[in-house]
């Protein structure tokens, strides 16, 4: 018998087919690259891509956008229930139980038909804000924004975060960051997602799963960890030294290096340019500066380029946007590319139940109990 090949962490093998998004050139969604999708498409567009498969027309688009504002209120009696979890919770444990709670009020919860899938990841799509924002607000005692359905979603956001329309650029910034998080091929909360799902599971489950790995500071929670590193810093003068203490003492860098991404991830040299645009509106310049001379070391010295994390952390900072918010706000784009994994992997499934390598003792004879 041949011995299976061993990798671990699962790199470099093959686990699944995906019509919806490579990496294998760059980053493309359904064959669009990431680039021409920041550059034309809003988010709206590129989630409805994801999920039907085309982008749409514009009578599509419109009757997409009408359907997420009739979705984004939540049942008054599911809001009330939600928003007795302790305001101290953190936000993605907040998140995790509101999804898995918005099964309850979802008529088709149980029903994994493919249109009721597309269904269900659209009223997800709409009321994720609307409960993280909420509970958000009441943890600085302040009462929650109902969805402004004038407002695109990006702007909507901000809107029930902030109670305050956010600019044009903060909107574009907003809108283009969750376009670049909405999909990513089989990342560690997408291939969850879809191991959920093959057991025949629902959209809410899989969705519930996602967001525990997510979570992870090595996954979507490493946002968080890069503006712990740039306030730890603290200014321009003092980043050069810092950064080469840093590696010196081979201390990991949050926000730099990727399994996949080798060269570079294109999704942060996309972010990038927007970080220097907001942080020129917001007064942030020197926090620019700082994160271009740890960057400039850190890729010079170890080869590693940013990943998408190290811009968008700075990107949401220059919004006003407090650091527990960076991770939760991932999840309300990655949603998206999480539904569409759980309706491919549902429309063509095979339960997914991989080998293990066993490195316990050999055979071993049975001891009574009285002679251990």
């Amino acid at each position: 018998m041949t011995e299976p090949i061993y990798s671990p962490g699962l790199e470099g093998v093959v686990a699944g087919e995906t019509a919806i998004s490579t990496i294998a050139d760059g980053l493309r969604y359904r064959g669009y690259s990431i680039e021409d999708l920041a550059k034309h498409a809003c988010f709206e567009e590129v989630a409805y891509l994801i999920l039907h498969g085309e982008l749409p027309t514009e009578s599509q688009l419109s009757e997409f956008r009408g359907r997420l504002a009739q979705y984004a209120p939540v049942d008054a009696e599911l809001l009330d229930i939600l928003l007795r979890i302790p305001t101290s919770t953190p936000l993605m444990d907040f998140l995790r139980t509101g999804t898995s709670a918005l099964a309850h009020w979802d008529a088709e919860a149980a029903d994994v038909s493919h249109d009721a899938q597309v269904r269900k990841a659209e009223r997800l799509l709409a009321k994720l804000p609307t409960i993280l924002a909420a509970h958000f607000r009441l943890r600085h005692s302040e009462k929650p924004v109902a969805p402004d359905p004038a407002l695109s979603f990006a702007a909507n956001v901000l809107w029930m975060l902030q109670e305050k329309v956010p600019s044009k650029t903060f909107e574009r910034a907003m809108d283009v960051s969750l376009t670049l998080y909405a999909e990513h091929e089989f990342n560690a909360s997408t291939f969850t997602s879809r191991v959920i799902t093959s057991t025949i599971s629902d959209l809410h489950s899989a969705v519930t799963g996602a967001i525990g790995a997510l979570k992870g500071p090595l996954h979507g929670g490493a946002n968080e960890r890069v503006m712990a590193v740039l306030e730890e810093v603290g200014s321009p003068d003092n980043a050069e030294q810092w950064v080469r203490n840093a590696l010196a003492n081979k201390v990991r860098i949050m926000g730099f290096g990727h399994r996949v991404y080798k060269t570079g991830d294109p999704r942060a040299v996309y972010l990038k340019t927007l970080c220097r645009e907001l942080a020129v509106e917001s007064g942030g310049e020197d926090l620019e500066k700082t994160a271009d001379v740890i960057e400039t070391i850190v890729v010079g010295e170890k080869g590693l380029p940013p990943n998408l994390d190290w811009p968008s952390a700075r990107l949401y900072h220059y919004m006003g946007l407090e650091v527990d918010l960076y991770t939760p706000l991932f999840v309300l784009s990655r949603v998206v590319g999480w539904s569409a994994h759980v309706i491919e992997q549902s429309d063509n499934n095979r339960l997914i139940r991989p080998r293990s390598r066993y490195t316990g003792p050999g055979p071993r004879d049975w001891v009574a109990l009285d002679q251990r």
